[in-house]
């Protein structure tokens, strides 16, 4: 099964929790900091992303990128 990573613009990110909830695998979540808008921006908080891209599809302000790891 392929591996990825998941790359938050955290400044842009305004915590609307979508991509949290689209998520198949459950690796992404809400954080605990604050970005300098002061939102808690989402963050992949463990290992587990396939890289579909459903994340960043879902995201309405286009602040996900998600990178296919290759082993």
């Amino acid at each position: 099964m392929a591996k990825g990573r998941v790359e938050v613009r955290e400044e842009f990110c305004k915590s609307c929790g979508l991509c949290v909830a689209a998520c198949p695998k459950k690796v992404l979540r809400i954080s605990d900091s604050i970005n300098p808008r002061g939102y808690r921006p989402a963050e992949q908080f463990q290992d587990g992303c396939i890289a579909c891209g459903i994340c960043a599809r879902t995201c309405p302000d286009v602040v996900l990128t998600v990178y296919r790891i290759d082993e």
